[in-house]
């Protein structure tokens, strides 16, 4: 599974504090996910922040 950023992130941090191993902030202040496949034990902490995205901004394959 991988996990993607848009452009509607409002750069909030929610997903970087939920699931630092798979989403961080970039130098223009909105979050990024790392481009690799997220490993089985990711999934779940990386979905919630899918999930708890105000914007809806993550989105996964």
């Amino acid at each position: 599974m991988k996990f993607f950023v848009n452009e509607s992130c409002i750069g909030c941090g929610l997903c970087t504090g939920t699931c630092p191993e798979v989403f961080a902030m970039t130098d223009a202040g909105v979050a990024e996910a790392i481009s690799d496949e997220v490993n089985a034990a990711l999934e779940a902490p990386a979905s919630e922040a899918l999930e708890g995205c105000p914007v809806g901004a993550i989105r996964t394959e």
